[in-house]
């Protein structure tokens, strides 16, 4: 039986803007553990007069980086959580966090592919991770990113996404603006028309093969009457 999970305090290295509504975290862990990408951490906070709130995130990073991880976070306006970690929490701070958390939405390179990665909005974080896992494991796997977003600026890791489409023999990255399919190779190829995507339309790019491993992670609402047989994780 594996031993249970303990709560320890993280000390904040660096913070990072992704967006205007998105930063990354990076923490350096005393009792670091090498996760699986797509695992997540437990953050909580407590207040002066013992309350607590707790929330879970997605872990960016990827495995073999050691000794820290890092967490992108979402600020939610009416959250417990995400406004203190965008608004207050500064370089230095410690965080109590508890993890890796999470086994069925993982894939690690040794997994084979091809991959297909869905996300939306927020949704990307762990699949970066699997992004840049593939990247630090030297995988040439094809994969692609089918990503959904409310606008251009709201793209999390737009610069890394385009940047690792250049790097890799298969490119990871084809993506999408508010659900329309579009290949993505370079920034320009970014700006599409809102909408969402149906049975019938079909991305530019050659036909992908028959058989793909997929993972999804968005808000329930971003996949309608979805049959694609992928692993799945709603958004928190």
């Amino acid at each position: 039986m594996a031993a249970p999970l303990r709560w320890q305090l993280a000390t904040v290295r660096s913070i990072a803007t992704e967006t205007e509504r998105t930063k990354t975290i990076t923490l350096t862990l005393p009792a670091w553990v090498m996760h699986q990408p797509g695992q997540h951490y437990d953050v909580r906070l407590t207040a002066p007069d013992g309350y607590r709130a707790q929330r879970s995130y997605s872990i960016a990073s990827e495995p073999e980086r050691r000794g820290e991880i890092d967490l992108t976070v979402e600020r939610i306006s009416d959250g417990e959580v995400s406004p203190y970690l965008h608004d207050v929490l500064a370089l230095g701070d410690q965080l109590e966090v508890r993890g890796p958390i999470g086994g069925y939405f993982v894939w690690t390179a040794d997994l084979g592919g091809p991959l297909l990665l869905i996300g939306g909005g927020s949704g990307v974080v762990p699949l970066m991770s699997m992004i840049r896992h593939r990247i630090a494991a030297g995988s040439d796997i094809r994969t692609r990113l089918l990503l959904s977003s409310r606008t251009i600026d709201d793209i999390i890791y737009r610069a890394q996404l385009e940047e690792s489409g250049r790097r890799l023999p298969h490119g990871p990255v084809t993506g999408v603006e508010s659900m329309t399919p579009c290949c993505v190779r370079c920034s320009r190829h970014w700006a599409t028309p809102r909408g969402f995507i149906f049975a019938d339309q079909r991305c530019s790019s050659k036909r992908p093969p028959t058989a793909w491993c997929g993972w999804g992670c968005h808000r329930t609402t971003f996949g309608r009457n979805d049959s694609a047989r992928v692993a799945t994780e709603e958004e928190n």
